[in-house]
């Protein structure tokens, strides 16, 4: 049995002036995290400067850090740019995307994606209407098929962890105002993770969201600083190589400020 921890933080939305406080928090918890899971928002406002300020914070770390873009870096249309940017100092940004890399001697995969909006039961978006509508509905779609196809790949890593932006159950967004719901997720989002049933979700973008949520037996978290009120909120994640792996989250009603 091998235990690791894994820091996760949402919605860091990195400007020049969090530059110095971003880079004690990254240095902090690089001393205890065996990997770093960024779950978008990762600028304020889409600019590839702000970025850099993020960049210059995670450089220096010898943890793999693994991250997805939220809409705030989609704003100005730059994220190509901003993931460029981070790539270049060892970020391993997934869009659409899955990972499998070796950590503390486990096999860890992580699927990554931003996700989109669409809402849930009661309040979902249907694929019919104007061109318009359609095309937001079937761009949630991609995104779904996305974490399918990633699931798939990663499904001989001990540990599996979904990495999205946009949250795939209405549980975690509670305390957000009913009338937005629709853009904070899709329940369609849920729809591989209910099938490949993956070790661990994470999200971010509810802001007055909600810590921890489940689907079927799989947990999922939202990780955006506003809900932890912390840096980052570590997991310590037990794996049990008993014929299939097990994985006990364990810190799902306490965590540890690192800051």
């Amino acid at each position: 049995m091998r235990t690791l921890k894994i820091a996760a933080a949402g919605d860091i939305h990195a400007t020049e002036a969090s530059a110095e406080p971003l880079r004690e928090a990254f240095e902090q918890v690089a001393l205890e995290a065996d990997a770093i899971m960024l779950a978008g928002d990762l600028t304020a406002d889409g600019e590839p400067e702000e970025a850099e300020v993020l960049a210059a914070a995670v450089r220096p770390l010898d943890v793999p850090v693994f991250a997805v873009l939220g809409n705030h870096d989609y704003h100005l249309d730059r994220q190509d740019e901003i993931a460029e940017v981070l790539q270049r100092a060892g970020v391993r940004v997934l869009n659409r995307d899955s990972a499998v890399c070796e950590i503390a001697g486990v096999e860890v995969g992580v699927v990554g994606t931003k996700g989109f909006v669409g809402g849930f039961a009661g309040s979902a978006l249907p694929d019919f209407g104007e061109r318009l509508l359609r095309e937001v509905y079937a761009e949630t779609t991609e995104e779904a098929r996305a974490i399918g196809r990633g699931l798939r790949r990663i499904g001989h890593a001990a540990l599996r962890i979904v990495l999205l932006h946009y949250a795939p159950i209405e549980e975690t967004i509670e305390g957000e105002p009913l009338g937005i719901h629709a853009f904070l997720g899709s329940s369609r989002l849920a729809n591989p993770i209910q099938e490949y049933r993956p070790d661990i979700v994470l999200h971010g973008h509810a802001h007055a969201g909600k810590f921890e949520g489940r689907l079927g037996d799989v947990p999922v978290y939202n990780v955006a600083v506003h809900v932890t009120g912390r840096d980052f909120w570590i997991f310590d994640l037990e794996v049990k190589q008993v014929g299939h792996t097990e994985v006990e989250v364990e810190g799902r009603t306490e965590g540890r400020t690192v800051a």
